[in-house]
């Protein structure tokens, strides 16, 4: 049927009107996402005008705000467990639903909260504690915890008992992994499709995997370019370290965050006040480390804020030691689905480690010394759950090898999707090389100013002797020296053999 001139036009007219009101509607929805945001980057900036004097001091509450899958975890067993009290920590941490910020003598709070919690905390004597990680590895970490954790489950029949079964093992002293963020959302999102894929491939029966890249294993689990795209990545994974240190996630106190976050995610050039108040925050922090370097943020936790909490240790009676190490053993954090047994072992050595620290004996160097040690012993521990976590999957593996295989489109993918976050992590690499810096500084200064208290003290010493009597010290600081010249030279053959042999 032929349309006549006038029909042609109303339809026309139809469409062309359509578009208009369509981009009508969708710069009122940008003008009021930019309100939204401008408001909320106000509101942020003005709560935040009087910041401590001094950032480097540490305050009576000490916040460790824990990114996911930066190696927070072994901080807070093989540092901060060995400087504080069980007593002192805030209840429950990990779990909002328990926290009671108001606890007496509460000066621990190591949580997967985000910044929005210290709207409940005393600002003005707390600290705050964060690490970053480069969004790559985050990212991919992140969907390889969430592939490993919920493999665990599969040794239940099916997903039914599996779900059952996680909620009768929990127990009033065990926080499980499904009862922290962002885990309690991204682990049974991966249960549920793990155990789809484990039915479909009975249902074929014999299933040839033709590809070995774990990334990319359909058949196995859900493809890494899948998870990236899917919503649950973009609400909860994707720019997560920006989120996270501006308050934002869905997991918020605010009321605000929900509609602030979806309008940046919507509207990508909303995202630059967003990360104007997470810089400014980690400005604003007493300690900003990095995974990527991880020994020169170790030693530079240990100098700026174990050396602080160090001398501010009274020494207890063994009676207080015999509490603490009993209370020590009466909460743990579960990792679902697995033996909890090589977990409960791992941190015995933390409870016996923290009694040399709260004796008063540690310095920064044994507690440095203490916490290589810690770590060697939770990394296998670790490594042990990881591996025989993967069995359930196999031949699906990840390995550091492995992230080689990532196509190099998806890593520009996974730039792209955490824009914000690649620049924060710029940023906090900023940050880090200036706190490494004043610290190289200050401990050069320090040693020069003992090399000067020393000579003053010899000279004071030596000041008291007659000339007769310090030249008869010349022949023995000349055996000293010596002495000392030939043990360099032994040390200095004993390494060159080690290097030869190894």
């Amino acid at each position: 049927m032929l349309m006549n001139p006038i029909s042609k036009l109303a339809a026309l007219g139809f469409i062309l009107l359509g578009s208009v009101i369509a981009v009508s509607l969708a710069e009122l929805d940008f003008g009021h996402c930019e309100r939204v945001v401008e408001k909320w980057a106000d509101s942020s900036s003005s709560r935040e005008e009087h910041p401590h004097e001094d950032k480097r001091s540490l305050q009576d509450l000490l916040f460790f705000l824990h990114v996911p899958r930066t190696g927070g975890r072994t901080y807070f067993h093989c540092f901060l467990r060995k400087l504080y009290d069980t007593s002192e920590e805030c209840p429950r941490s990990y779990d909002k639903l328990h926290f009671n910020p108001r606890k007496e003598k509460c000066k621990l709070l190591a949580t997967h909260d985000d910044y929005s919690l210290m709207a409940k905390l005393p600002r003005e004597r707390t600290s705050v504690m964060t690490i970053v990680r480069d969004p790559i590895a985050r990212v991919l970490s992140t969907y390889e915890f969430s592939v490993e954790v919920a493999a665990r489950f599969l040794v239940h029949p099916n997903l039914t008992s599996a779900m059952r079964m996680s909620g009768r093992i929990r127990k009033s002293n065990v926080i499980s992994t499904l009862d922290i963020w962002p885990w309690k959302y991204l682990v049974p999102w991966m249960r549920e499709d793990l155990f789809a894929r484990r039915d479909a491939r009975k249902v074929k029966g014999v299933v040839i995997i033709e590809d070995d890249n774990p990334y990319d294993m359909e058949e196995m689990l859900m493809p890494l370019h899948k998870y990236l795209d899917a919503p649950t990545a973009h609400d909860i994974i994707h720019n997560g370290a920006t989120f996270q240190i501006a308050g934002l996630t869905n997991n918020s106190h605010l009321s605000e965050a929900h509609e602030v976050r979806h309008c940046v995610q919507k509207f990508k050039s909303l995202g630059e006040p967003v990360l104007q108040v997470a810089k400014r925050r980690l400005d604003s922090m007493l300690y900003v480390g990095l995974t990527e370097e991880h020994r020169e943020s170790a030693s530079l936790f240990a100098n700026v804020v174990g050396s602080q909490l160090l001398s501010q240790v009274v020494p207890p009676n063994t009676t207080a030691n015999s509490k603490t190490s009993r209370s020590e053993a009466s909460v743990t954090v579960s990792e679902s689905g697995s033996d909890t047994s090589s977990i409960q072992n791992g941190t015995s050595k933390v409870a016996s480690d923290k009694l040399e620290a709260k004796s008063g004996n540690m310095t920064v160097k044994t507690l440095m010394e203490v916490y290589e040690g810690c770590i060697t012993h939770l990394r296998k521990s670790q490594g042990t759950r990881r591996v025989n976590s993967l069995k359930r999957i196999s031949p699906a593996n990840f390995t550091r090898g492995t992230r080689t295989r990532v196509p190099k489109e998806v890593i520009q993918q996974i730039k792209s999707l955490n824009n914000l976050d690649v620049e924060l992590y710029k940023y906090a690499n900023e940050i880090f090389g200036k706190e490494h810096e004043l610290l190289s500084k200050k401990l050069i200064s320090n040693s020069k100013r003992s090399i000067v208290d020393l000579q003053n003290e010899l000279r004071s010493a030596f000041g008291e002797m007659g000339d007769e009597k310090l030249w008869k010290l010349v022949p023995v600081a000349l055996m000293l020296l010596l002495l000392f010249l030939f043990f360099l030279f032994v040390n200095a053959r004993r390494r060159r053999t080690s290097k030869v042999k190894i």
